[in-house]
């Protein structure tokens, strides 16, 4: 049985939200950041450890992928939807702690946000790019 095309949406459709969702995607990428940096550096009691060092170690699998988040690459943001998984279960273990509960639900909600507009940037981008291939 022949399959049927997949019906692509309309160039006009699809534009906008292209922006929009990588928009969202870097506000929330640099929100997650941003939690990170203010927790690590003003809040977290690290027991006499070097705040920049735990703060460098937390952000390396971000700042490795920021070059292609802030490029707008299509690449770019599926890798980060792979990276930002970590964040999500570190804040999974956070929140069950009652002394950094809110910093684990806070980290949850930032890295589901980074997830869920990365994707849609990716998809979106992907069916605009094969809308422009077509014309």
């Amino acid at each position: 049985m022949a399959r049927k095309p997949k019906v692509l949406p309309p160039q006009a459709w699809l534009e906008p939200r292209v922006k929009v969702a990588r928009v969202l995607s870097l506000l929330a990428f640099l929100g997650l950041v941003g939690l990170l940096c203010g927790y690590y550096l003003f809040i977290a009691d690290l027991h006499g450890a070097r705040p920049w060092v735990i703060l460098l170690i937390e952000l390396v699998p971000l700042l490795v992928l920021a070059p292609g988040m802030l490029m707008g690459s299509a690449r770019g943001h599926s890798w980060m939807c792979f990276a930002v998984n970590l964040y999500f279960i570190k804040g999974a273990l956070a929140a069950y702690d009652p002394n950094r509960q809110w910093f684990g639900v806070l980290e949850m909600l930032a890295s589901l946000a980074v997830f869920c507009t990365a994707l849609l940037y990716v998809r979106w981008r992907h069916q605009l790019n094969r809308r422009l291939a077509e014309a």
